[in-house]
């Protein structure tokens, strides 16, 4: 059988409708990605702020928050310094160091006896520093005794918590007989130097990033 002629007009006809028929199929596909991409946006509006918290916690974390408060209450402390001498310490993931510290603010056993006979404790074990409560304790109390012992000078005290008293005490009497300042850049320990230099960011970053927490506000 011979095939059926088709008109112009017909095929005309056609194509119009098949054009027609992929241009809805585009509109379509895009009203789906305008979707699409709406609600991802949404997703990240909404998860942004969770995002951003897990971040923080993860590079500056904080625990113990209310211990931290009470004892820089008790000792006349800024709380944001605890918590950056235990970040600088610790890292608030407490583990006992080669030297045998112990805790989240790394106290030695003979300081933390030190530190029990002269605040009258009697019933203090070594143990105990491996409780946060106790460590912080400790900690703050000797933190407030290198402030007093250098008249309020918080870089040497933090010099000393890390580089030891005797140090300390030998760096300052030799800045005085050559009537320098005994200032961050003349520590002569680099490791000490950049702990006091870490201790101070982390006060800084903690009292502007946990103001609630630490009470401030």
């Amino acid at each position: 059988m011979a095939p059926i002629a088709t008109s112009g007009a017909a095929r005309r006809g056609g194509g119009r409708a098949s054009a027609r028929r992929r241009a809805v199929a585009r509109r379509r596909r895009r009203v789906v990605a305008v979707v699409a991409l709406a609600a991802t946006a949404f997703v990240v509006i909404l998860t942004a702020p969770l995002f951003r918290k897990a971040v923080t916690e993860f590079n500056l974390p904080l625990t113990n928050a209310d211990v931290i408060r009470q004892q820089a209450a008790e000792k006349h402390l800024d709380p944001a310094l605890v918590a950056g001498v235990i970040y600088a310490e610790t890292k608030f993931d407490p583990r006992p160091s080669s030297a045998g510290a112990q805790g989240l603010m790394q106290i030695l056993p003979q300081t933390a006896e030190f530190l029990a006979h002269k605040s009258g404790a009697t019933t203090f074990t070594v143990a105990d520093l491996g409780t946060p409560q106790v460590n912080i304790a400790y900690g703050s109390y000797y933190l407030r005794y290198l402030l007093d012992h250098y008249n309020g000078k918080t870089v040497l005290a933090l010099a000393a918590y890390n580089g030891g008293i005797g140090n300390v005490d030998q760096w300052v009497a030799d800045a005085r007989q050559h009537d320098r300042q005994m200032t961050i850049k003349a520590i002569p320990f680099p490791e000490t130097r950049a702990y006091v230099q870490r201790v101070l960011h982390a006060q800084r970053q903690y009292r502007h990033t946990y103001a609630s927490q630490l009470g401030y506000r």
